[in-house]
């Protein structure tokens, strides 16, 4: 059954939510946190609604609904695959939740033990370094002044005893938009024998990407950054990786043969999707491949590179902010900052209540990276965990991030420019926030007016 995709470039769902501000008075939602989570896009959304009449069980039933939507999700692992330029007689998708998933499941299947030891870098989100900490020792890759690092930095990690087996490195920094030099650290690690593990939850909803090319061995993503917010991610590996072993996730469909004494699992990949699939997630995840690689990406490259320059203007004009991290080379539309005199928390929530912009405040899920770009010491990232701790959240430092896609208008970036201008001229708009009792900033009093329809 083949779906067809109409998608005219600029339509997302959401694209024309308005939303009452501090004030009372409608504006339109700028949504400026697209690396956490990007709206859907129209095409994927019909998708969507085109394939549910045809929604079935996978595997498990006789009749043409389910015979339908099992050749769906099987022949969406082939797509998958050469979306990120593998090769499906070589390797194999994997459908679980989310880039986090998937680097769990691949740190469990890999067999790792405590003696093992994995290369990974302090700009990782937790998600590339909490499950490869939990099986095995971590050798990170220190970063610069910049927050950066380059391949001579990772060689010398990889050349380091004992040799590692695995090298687990971002496609693209979520903190700040910064991307690697993949095609060279992946170079280095194979001429020494260590299998390359890509985080692409940024790269590939940005950046075409060719494994064989770049020589990446392994790469996972998650459909929520990539316009398919339906709860799908890709895990994209070597089918040899999983051909023996033992499951990450037990139970039914993982299985030849069970009895109460032995079980016989099943040959790959069904070993490794124990449980009903989401099958709408992975229709929503195919779709949105098929989009993103529609016009050759030369449109959306385009559009990117100029939300950057604008970025990277308006910012430049704030009094009082400071950037974290690099400001030039190649960058996805990525900034984080902070506004001198104002809390990271505090400045999200003027955005947000009085401006309807969207961003991220807090350290974004990479705490031993905002560690680095904040300068903190050893001492005071102590400080700061015993606070946690304590229950003292709202003390942890942090900053305010600011990310853009293709679904980001050029318009909203003056649109944040401006805001920011005005809050640094309006310290005094402080007294209007308080803290709850999570520790956020809100508003002490809040004028609700229910915003138009559009």
């Amino acid at each position: 059954m083949e779906m067809s995709l109409s998608f005219t470039a600029g339509q997302f769902v959401g694209d024309d939510l308005w939303v009452s501000v501090l004030d009372g008075d409608p504006r339109q939602y700028v949504d400026l946190d697209t690396a956490a989570t990007s709206s859907a896009s129209v095409a994927v959304a019909h998708a969507v609604q085109e394939f549910l009449p045809w929604y079935a069980s996978v595997h498990r039933g006789a009749g043409i609904r389910s015979q339908l939507t099992s050749a769906r999700y099987e022949g969406a692992r082939d797509t998958m695959v050469r979306f990120v330029g593998g090769d499906p007689a070589t390797h194999v998708a994997l459908f679980p939740r989310n880039t986090t998933e998937a680097l769990n499941l691949l740190a469990f299947r890999l067999d790792l033990t405590k003696d093992d030891v994995v290369v990974t870098t302090a700009v990782e989100h937790h998600a590339n370094l909490l499950p490869w900490q939990r099986h095995a020792r971590l050798r990170v890759v220190d970063v610069d002044e910049q927050g950066t690092f380059d391949v001579a930095a990772v060689e010398a990690a990889l050349d380091q005893h004992p040799r590692p087996r695995v090298l687990a490195v971002t496609g693209g920094s979520n903190v700040t938009g910064w991307l690697p030099d993949l095609r060279g650290i992946a170079a280095a690690a194979h001429q020494r024998g260590v299998l390359v593990v890509v985080d692409g939850a940024q790269l590939v909803p940005h950046r075409p990407v060719d494994i064989s090319a770049l020589g990446v061995d392994v790469i996972a993503f998650s459909g929520h950054k990539m316009y398919a917010p339906f709860g799908a991610g890709a895990l994209i590996a070597p089918r040899s990786l999983f051909t023996d072993g033992e499951p990450f996730l037990v139970g039914g469909g993982a299985v030849g043969a069970v009895s109460f004494d032995d079980v016989v699992w099943a040959n790959g990949p069904d070993r490794d999707d124990a449980g009903s699939p989401n099958v709408i997630g992975v229709v929503a995840l195919t779709a949105s491949a098929q989009e993103l690689s529609s016009d050759g990406w030369s449109s959306a490259l385009a559009h990117e590179e100029h939300l950057l320059r604008a970025l990277d203007s308006e910012l430049a004009s704030v009094p009082g902010l400071h950037r974290l991290g690099p400001v030039t080379g190649d960058r996805l539309p990525v900034a984080t900052f902070n506004l001198e005199g104002v809390p990271h928390g505090l400045l999200a929530a003027r955005l947000a209540n009085e401006y309807a912009i969207g961003t991220r405040s807090g350290c974004f899920c990479a705490h031993p990276y905002m560690g680095r770009l904040l300068g903190l010491s050893e001492g005071e990232v102590g400080r700061f965990h015993a606070d946690v701790r304590a229950g003292f959240r709202h003390r942890l430092p942090g900053a305010v991030r600011v990310s853009a896609n293709r679904q980001t208008y050029l318009t909203d970036i003056p649109v944040l420019g401006q805001a920011l201008r005005e809050i640094a001229a309006t310290p005094e708009g402080a007294a209007r926030y308080e803290l709850d009792e999570r520790g956020d900033f809100v508003p002490r009093e809040r004028v609700l007016v229910p915003a138009p329809v559009c």
